[in-house]
């Protein structure tokens, strides 16, 4: 994606590109503005179109590796987040964070797995990342996406 400012100069810092939005699998956009809240739909942790990892966690998938996974799908939400704002350094603060993971039976270390997604957040956003969250276990993803994520911004005034 082209353009950018402080936050995309972060992630350039921290080795990171930032993605081209992730088109819809279903009957979806990326992401609503509705006043100065951006939400984004579910993303999976598709990298070139492809997903990298499928299956669930704790079984075909380490936790570990689903944590890289949740930092995937939370660099795709930011794409989707500039597709409506424009702009990243207009992101005031991430207010929600919710997390599922396609999980093994007895897998019960989700928190953990979408800390993948958190701390990207606060790598890249500083205090501005800080949010409220959930991470939930769920039988399957779409695509067998290992991870999911979606976000909840609230933007600085126009």
């Amino acid at each position: 994606m082209s353009g950018g400012g402080a936050v995309e100069a972060r992630l350039a810092e921290l080795g990171i590109a930032l993605p081209e939005v992730v088109p819809p699998v279903a009957a979806y956009v990326p992401a609503v503005r509705s006043g100065r809240y951006v939400y984004t739909s579910g993303q999976v942790p598709m990298v070139g179109g492809e997903l990298p990892a499928a299956g669930k966690v704790g079984a075909e998938v380490s936790p570990e590796r689903a944590k890289e996974l949740a930092r995937i799908c939370a660099l795709n939400a930011l794409a989707a987040v500039k597709s409506v704002a424009g702009d990243l350094d207009r992101i005031e603060r991430v207010v929600k964070v919710v997390g599922f993971v396609a999980s093994a039976p007895g897998f019960t270390g989700q928190p953990q797995v979408i800390n993948g997604a958190s701390e990207l957040f606060g790598d890249v956003l500083g205090e501005r990342g800080r949010h409220a969250r959930s991470a939930v276990g769920v039988a399957v993803l779409p695509l067998d996406a290992p991870v999911e994520v979606e976000i909840v911004v609230e933007l600085t005034d126009d």
